[in-house]
């Protein structure tokens, strides 16, 4: 946690000085959107968003407004960044959620059954099956859900978080919900499935052959619990090590997902802030996203310590 520090000072400092020598900035994303402007529109909009001072000087600014908890002003959506960010990063963090207990639980499971007996029929199809679908993009898959479910059965609804104005409260609003994050869970679900699979079986194919599996086995120790009490609970570590690491990708794939299926989510925000060249509101993004992916490797640290004893009183001895 102390470390978590200075990764964020120092994704802050770079990230706004990589910012400020991007060409363009919000003054000329609003002029474009407005037809064009004359020099002096240009000049009292750059004072008025305070572009006309130092880098050094928005840069100490910037940081005080940090340590205050004030992300700034949005120029493109004119509201401030915090409130912005507190609306759509719920939304992201739904379906974020679902799509990693989804694939986290089935890939885990399908990686137990493919990485009980190695090389094995079921081992083969499994494998061959994940590597097909990870090699599927994240968003054609997405349109050929929504072809076939959405277009073709009905079953679905193609777009949206929630059907607009349906007036639904409680557990009916809940229900529309659900039936909304069908298709962009399973289309970002899916390919991370693959992933966990393909990890989980592998790590089991690596143990077999270990002297702690051979002994369970040599006190007649039932298959069964072999593989769930010792392959598995062992195999969990790399997983985990790939959840973590999962989680900031996830969310830069949840961009792709929430402009296919127009969810107003943290992603489709970061894509709207690039395209308004809204550098208040993409630093507030991405300082939020940092925040987020050191606390999803923090919970991951836990649970290594959690899955194997030896970790913690290793880290107690030194």
């Amino acid at each position: 946690m102390i470390s978590a520090v200075p990764v964020l000072v120092i994704v802050l400092i770079f990230t706004f000085l990589l910012l400020e020598n991007a060409s363009g900035d919000a003054v000329d994303a609003y002029l474009v959107s407005i037809g064009g402007g004359d020099a002096s529109l240009r000049d009292t909009l750059r004072t008025q968003y305070g572009l006309d001072q130092s880098v050094l000087w928005r840069l100490w600014l910037y940081v005080t407004s940090i340590v205050r908890l004030d992300l700034g002003w949005s120029v493109a959506f004119d509201r401030p960044v915090l409130s912005l960010i507190l609306e759509r990063l719920p939304n992201t963090l739904l379906l974020m959620g679902s799509a990693t207990l989804l694939s986290f639980i089935l890939g885990t499971t399908l990686g137990i059954a493919a990485g009980s007996r190695p090389g094995s029929l079921l081992d083969r199809a499994l494998s061959s099956a994940s590597l097909a679908l990870y090699a599927v993009p994240g968003f054609w898959l997405g349109l050929v859900l929504v072809l076939v479910f959405a277009v073709k059965l009905r079953w679905l609804p193609t777009s949206g978080l929630e059907t607009i104005a349906s007036g639904k409260e409680g557990f009916a609003r809940a229900l529309d919900i659900m039936r909304h994050l069908v298709l962009p869970v399973a289309s970002l679900g899916l390919i991370y499935l693959a992933l966990f699979l393909r990890v989980m079986r592998s790590a089991m194919g690596d143990l077999w052959h270990t002297d702690f599996v051979a002994f369970a086995q040599s006190k007649g120790l039932s298959r069964c619990r072999v593989v769930l009490r010792h392959v598995a609970r062992n195999a969990a570590l790399p997983l985990l090590t790939v959840l973590g690491l999962q989680s900031a990708t996830m969310l830069g794939g949840s961009v792709v997902i929430e402009s296919v299926f127009a969810i107003p989510g943290f992603g489709r925000l970061a894509q709207e802030a690039v395209a308004g060249r809204d550098t208040p509101l993409l630093m507030g993004i991405i300082l939020v996203s940092a925040v987020f992916v050191i606390l999803v490797n923090l919970i991951v640290d836990l649970l290594y310590a959690f899955l194997d004893p030896r970790i913690g009183a290793g880290e107690k001895a030194a």
